[in-house]
């Protein structure tokens, strides 16, 4: 008999439903809110407003696609953080009354713990990661090393003392007058440039942990520095900026990742979150894999952004081994709270 199961992510600035059937994704619909653009970042009221709009349609879109009806449905996973408090109690809210008015089970899922879990969705011919193995989790909100031990343990052996990657990108971007989100900003404009041209420190932190402050600051600096002899300095070094402060971060992300696996001896290495999708950081870690004999697992572009494909396949991990959640479970907003 097949588990069907409905996912809900609504941690940020995307709402976004999916429908599995046991670890076969059958839909996985994102709706976008293009409102924060104009301010460069995401607006947590303005984000929550545009869940309430969006939650009803894209759930019944998911369920369309997916080709069942809700009565099918064994159980409702949905996020209840990390994230914008305002948009996680929409999803919670939503999930809550759902489930009641189905009368199934609800299941607390944690936004990095799915994002990790992604890797497990099925596709054919595409092989999963073995336990154990080494995931670094970037994003714009977090940066972080697990020894994934199984599906529910983690052994998080190194995270960011200050800020993460994502957020990295989206400062440099921020500041070189790039539109929101930054990072594929970033990307595209590296992709022409020189990673020489620039030389920023490589951030520095203890064991396997990040560091981000200092080069944000480092970056903010140089430009302030340049322009005020050259007016036309972001204008004419664009690309080569972009491309050095990119490199600067990812040698810091691979620095630590490359220590840790040694140091564990651990081959199998996964990525996973937003800046996953980075196409400087992908090509890296598939160097690094032939160079070093790793076998890496690199999400597709799909779910390597906030989606409720990798919320589902948690939730049927759960699912399948009872472990089930209450309706009086409250959203957090910062720290990972995995169950």
């Amino acid at each position: 008999m097949h588990t069907y199961i409905l996912g809900i992510e609504t941690s940020c600035d995307d709402t976004s439903v999916a429908v599995i059937r046991d670890n076969v994704m059958l839909s996985n619909i994102i709706a976008s809110q293009d409102v924060h653009s104009a301010y460069g970042g995401v607006v947590p009221e303005l984000a929550s407003r545009a869940h309430q709009q969006n939650i009803i349609p894209v759930v019944d879109t998911a369920l369309k696609k997916a080709g069942i009806d809700k009565k099918q449905l064994h159980a409702i996973a949905y996020t209840n953080g990390p994230g914008l408090l305002g948009s996680l109690l929409v999803g919670t809210s939503f999930a809550k009354a759902f489930a009641l008015g189905l009368g199934i089970p609800l299941i607390e899922v944690d936004h990095l713990h799915a994002h990790v879990l992604c890797h497990f969705l099925y596709k054919e011919g595409k092989p999963q990661p073995e336990f154990p193995f080494l995931c670094l989790t970037v994003s714009g909100g977090h940066t972080k090393l697990d020894i994934v031990n199984d599906y529910f343990s983690f052994d998080t052996i190194g995270s960011t003392i200050d800020d993460a990657a994502g957020e990295t990108f989206d400062k440099a971007a921020k500041i070189l007058g790039l539109p929101y989100p930054g990072g594929p900003a970033v990307d595209k404009h590296a992709a022409m440039g020189k990673t020489e041209t620039f030389k920023f420190p490589i951030p520095k932190a203890g064991g396997y942990d990040y560091s981000f402050s200092g080069l944000k600051t480092s970056f903010l600096y140089l430009i302030r520095d340049a322009l005020k002899n050259d007016p036309t300095f972001i204008e004419t070094h664009l690309n080569d900026l972009c491309a050095s402060v990119q490199k600067t971060i990812i040698d810091a992300l691979m620095h630590k990742l490359m220590k840790a696996a040694s140091d564990k001896g651990i081959n199998c290495i996964a990525v996973a979150g937003g800046v996953s999708a980075n196409s400087a950081l992908r090509q890296r870690l598939i160097d690094e894999s032939e160079k070093r004999k790793w076998q890496v697992f690199i999400p597709d572009f799909q779910f390597t952004t906030d989606n409720a494909a990798m919320v589902a396949i948690t939730g049927y991990f759960k699912y399948r081994q009872n472990k089930l959640g209450s309706h009086n479970a409250l959203p957090y907003a910062r720290q990972s709270q995995k169950k």
